[in-house]
């Protein structure tokens, strides 16, 4: 074998070792991409047919959807909707300030986030509790009879 025939062929093994690595360490970063763990909590809802394209003015929920006290997260539009007091609806970020995970549940006036335990208050956003320091973004809804859409 001459020498140009052995740079070829440690070439081409040179190549396919490559492309076999970079094909492995792409499905390796998808599979630890996206920082859920792909659960809902029993106050999460989905709506059919929005795969994360802009929500502006859809309908997220009927008022009666949401406990007093409480509230519900709509992991789809990244959003959680509250209401604090009968009638009083607020929206924000469901991304935790801390390091990023969903929040998941919204009960007596908190809504906590499974990653750490932070706790944000159910009507200002701001954080009551765990290494959260920062407070939830507020989300623009408007209430329209007995419905609630992204503003």
């Amino acid at each position: 074998m001459s020498a140009t025939q052995g740079c070829r062929s440690l070439l081409g093994r040179r190549t396919v070792v490559a492309a076999v690595g970079a094909a492995g360490a792409a499905a390796a970063l998808t599979a630890c991409g996206g920082g859920s763990d792909g659960t809902k909590g029993s106050d999460t809802i989905e709506q059919p047919g929005t795969g994360g394209e802009k929500q502006g003015g859809a309908v997220l929920a009927a008022t009666g959807d949401i406990p007093e006290g409480g509230g519900v997260v709509f992991a789809a539009q990244k959003v959680v909707v509250t209401q604090p007091k009968p009638g009083e609806f607020k929206a924000f970020s469901s991304t935790c300030t801390h390091q990023g995970c969903a929040v998941k549940d919204v009960s007596a006036g908190t809504i906590t986030c499974p990653c750490h335990n932070s706790t944000f208050d159910a009507a200002t956003g701001s954080p009551t509790g765990g290494p959260a320091t920062q407070p939830l973004p507020a989300r623009g809804i408007t209430v329209e009879g007995d419905s609630i859409r992204l503003a």
